[in-house]
């Protein structure tokens, strides 16, 4: 364990975790609000560790639908970590079995987008930063989960005083992360028309999954972006 990676990955992780506790405490109300109970809105957030399918998860249980349907729908919010395990698989090739095992359960969407960031510039993303970076998130999401689901009662209807804004914040904030990449306002504007287009054609949660394809396609669509050329040749002369 690299104990300066391991630092780095903590203060990174920090920023995270203040900014995602307002998400987990939701998640903690309405977990109780719909019917579970402080110890089983704990399990959920500490074993699925996913926001958005939990949140989807939750409205489900709350209309009693099928179990098949409830699964079938958390997977539908969760199909981008399929692409974000392969967009990181290069960067954590050299993990052993355990710690990729490890590292996929953590691998939520500030971690891809960090791990991606470090990775591209070349300070690669080390074991001791990205368990750093992953545990402070976890353990903050478990805390704020606990006091949204002990202090829930008191706050309501969420949506009342405008909690409920965070996910679409949360997830804006993630994609304009990205948007220096080559291709991305047609593969943002793809997806969102997609996205749009599923929801009134098909519904929620579904809509999630078809806008990402819409996305993929237009992304498989477009140009390779250019190599970037050496300043000079190595005679010295332009390259």
């Amino acid at each position: 364990m690299n104990r300066s990676d391991f630092r780095e990955g903590l203060r990174g992780g920090v920023i995270v975790a203040l900014s995602s506790a307002p998400f987990g405490a939701l998640f903690g109300a309405v977990a109780v609000d719909n019917g579970l109970s402080f110890l089983e809105t704990l399990l959920m957030s500490a074993t699925v560790y996913a926001g958005a399918s939990q949140l989807v998860g939750i409205e489900l249980f709350g209309q009693r639908v099928e179990p098949w349907l409830v699964v079938l729908s958390v997977f539908a919010v969760n199909f981008r970590h399929i692409l974000y395990s392969a967009a990181m698989a290069k960067y954590i090739g050299h993990y052993s079995l355990p710690q990729k095992a490890l590292a996929f359960f953590m691998l939520i969407d500030p971690a891809f987008a960090e791990g991606v960031r470090r990775g591209e510039s070349g300070q690669g993303v080390s074991f001791s930063w990205y368990i750093g970076f992953g545990v402070v998130v976890y353990v903050s999401w478990s805390v704020a989960t606990m006091l949204g689901a002990f202090f829930g009662r008191m706050i309501g209807d969420p949506a009342s005083i405008g909690i409920d804004i965070l996910l679409p914040v949360y997830f804006l904030g993630m994609v304009l992360a990205f948007r220096r990449r080559p291709g991305f306002a047609p593969i943002v504007l793809a997806s969102a028309l997609g996205s749009v287009a599923a929801y009134h054609v098909v519904g929620s949660p579904w809509h999630v999954s078809l806008g990402a394809a819409a996305g993929i396609i237009v992304a498989t669509l477009l140009p390779l972006p250019a190599p970037v050329a050496e300043a000079a040749s190595p005679e010295g002369g332009e390259a």
